[in-house]
């Protein structure tokens, strides 16, 4: 074998390896790729006790409970399912119900999720008061912000365009 035919074996053997590990590590992260899972995909998955994950979803109205030293209960929702979620601890001020959320926890033996973590989503919408509160003061403040689409905001077809 020539120097050149070594070199390329050598360097193709180490692109096999290098492909191979890759595909291994990927393979076993393709559970935690995903940022969060749905109380729908925690039943299909039948992910079990102990096991740790993020649950995301939308708090379901009339579901928030507070109890004693900051803990509350609440159900969150995707539309198809809900699962019980427990927490123990300060919320974020976003925290609302019919608002989404992302739990970070894991299921108990009853069922219910125990979360350690609590995040608020927010829509595309948001604005922080601080900012609301300055455009407001420079006279750069829209009513529409924050204001959700309606159906009277669609276009309509001119008049005389439909015959």
């Amino acid at each position: 074998m020539t120097r050149k035919q070594r070199r390329l074996t050598l360097i193709g053997g180490a692109l096999a390896v290098l492909a191979i590990a890759a595909g291994l590590v990927l393979n076993a992260l393709r559970d935690s790729i995903v940022f969060f899972s749905t109380p729908s995909m925690v039943a299909e998955k039948h992910i079990g006790p102990g096991q740790r994950f993020r649950l995301g979803g939308l708090v379901q109205p009339g579901s928030l409970q507070r109890g004693d030293n900051l803990a509350v209960s609440f159900s969150v929702a995707d539309g198809s399912a809900t699962l019980p979620v427990a927490y123990k601890g300060i919320l974020p001020d976003l925290f609302r119900e019919g608002q989404g959320v992302v739990a970070e926890g894991a299921l108990d033996a009853s069922g219910v999720f125990r979360a350690d973590t609590v995040l608020a989503k927010h829509d595309e919408t948001y604005m922080p008061k601080d900012v609301a509160d300055a455009l407001k003061k420079q006279g750069h403040w829209k009513d529409d912000y924050g204001a959700k689409p309606s159906a009277s905001a669609a276009p309509q077809p001119a008049q005389g365009a439909m015959r």
